[in-house]
């Protein structure tokens, strides 16, 4: 087996957690823990031979697959899709791609179970808007992607933690990519790691409540979930993600947020056994940027320790 401790992919860093999962996601040989150091950080393996840095250099996404994913604005015979997606846009895309490797695309991003007023559907957490032009989260990820010239250097930065930031807004809701808070219009970010957090994204749907039926007459706006996202009147809306011993592909990543996210909601006191399986030795929670104004549309998520 061949690992690569990535010191520059802290669990504490939520960007970086996504990053770490997206890995999985672009190609099914690698594997991911994290160490049970104070800090814990992701490590990257396979169970055969091959560098991780060189197979996932090798599974790069191509600028041509980005183009072609279902999220894209511009498709042949289809209605563009733009930042404010109708039920019909959503509709027609869902059965144009639902055999498409990146379905997970809408799924993760948008959802028609939940409609405002005028027939526009609900977006993500993770698909904030964006500002001036670049408002579709799929524009911003061509943006960055641009930025990546060599994969293999790149990722190996990194992942190392020495990687090269750029004027860019990421995807829009890494809190880092804000250089200061006199100033949250000046943005560095990863191009590396935000590519990367976008394919950890597959593994995040995002559903809604729809219309609160019990409330005749009352207008109500649908409240937007996506796979570890929870809320309280009290603090607003956050999500959890955890850090595990044991070596997972994106399935068996899957299959383990289920269960943790399950035991989390529920309050569930896992048996000792069930525990064990689970390998979870430490968790974090994110916390929003509390804006400065009504003129303030900053999004961003720091995170703290659970």
């Amino acid at each position: 087996m061949a690992e690569f401790v990535c010191r520059g992919l802290p669990g504490s860093w939520l960007n970086a957690w996504l990053a770490a999962v997206g890995s999985t996601v672009l190609d099914d040989r690698l594997r991911l823990h994290w160490t049970t150091e104070s800090s814990p950080v992701a490590v990257l393996s396979t169970d055969g031979p091959g560098d991780p840095i060189e197979i996932l250099s090798d599974a790069w996404p191509t600028r041509e697959r980005i183009d072609a994913m279902p999220i894209a604005c511009d498709h042949d015979d289809l209605a563009a899709m733009k930042r404010t997606v109708l039920i019909d846009v959503f509709v027609e895309r869902a059965r144009a791609f639902r055999r498409h490797p990146d379905a997970w695309t809408l799924s993760s991003t948008v959802t028609d179970l939940g409609v405002y007023d005028g027939g526009e559907i609900v977006h993500a957490p993770l698909d904030p808007p964006g500002p001036g032009t670049i408002k579709w989260l799929h524009h911003r990820l061509i943006k960055v992607h641009g930025e990546v010239d060599k994969p293999d250097e790149d990722l190996r930065d990194s992942f190392s933690g020495s990687g090269k930031r750029v004027k860019s807004n990421g995807l829009g809701f890494d809190l880092t990519r804000l250089t200061t808070p006199a100033d949250v219009s000046e943005k560095l970010a990863d191009p590396v790691i935000e590519v990367l957090a976008f394919f950890g994204l597959a593994l995040l749907p995002v559903r809604s409540t729809g219309v609160d039926m019990t409330r005749p007459g009352v207008r109500t706006r649908p409240e937007r979930r996506q796979r570890g996202w929870r809320s309280a009147r009290s603090r607003g809306l956050w999500f959890e993600r955890p850090a595990w011993e044991q070596t997972l592909d994106s399935a068996g990543i899957d299959a383990l947020l289920d269960a943790w996210h399950e035991s989390r909601a529920t309050r569930a006191k896992l048996p000792d056994g069930e525990r064990s399986m689970l390998g979870v030795h430490a968790a974090w929670r994110t916390i929003g940027y509390q804006t400065r104004g009504s003129a303030d549309n900053t999004v961003g998520y720091g995170s703290e320790r659970i």
